[in-house]
């Protein structure tokens, strides 16, 4: 379910003209992480349950543990600047356009994805 909305996501944004907004552009990172984090533990946890066999190596372990450590903060950190976005749109709607031009979006979107990957390299 979580991998067939999150493409749906994915695909109305990126084929639709009219969605070529900052709120659905934070959307598609969104869904972009989601499925990243969806895709870290799912296929050993599956492979787990049906071939129940527990063991995993310490570099797998190591390297699961960065990949959700990542999507996770980054998505956090997504979410902070969604929030900034909505503050901006409800509190500041004549300014929205020149606080939130298409360079700012895709800068705060860039430092959300730095700051998870810079906080799975400390955790890890």
């Amino acid at each position: 379910a979580a991998l067939l909305g999150n493409s749906l996501i994915i695909t109305a944004v990126a084929c639709d003209h009219r969605l070529q907004t900052p709120m659905y552009f934070f959307l598609l990172n969104l869904s972009l992480l989601d499925l990243g984090s969806i895709s870290t533990t799912l296929p050993k946890a599956m492979a787990n349950s049906l071939w129940d066999n527990k063991a995993i190596s310490y570099m797998g372990c190591a390297a699961q543990l960065f990949m959700l450590v990542f999507f996770v903060s980054a998505e956090f950190c997504l979410l902070t600047v969604m929030a900034y976005d909505r503050y901006v749109a409800i509190c500041k709607p004549l300014h929205y356009g020149t606080l939130l031009g298409s360079r700012a979006c895709v800068h705060m979107a860039a430092a959300a994805w730095g700051s998870g990957f810079l906080h799975a390299v400390l955790h890890t």
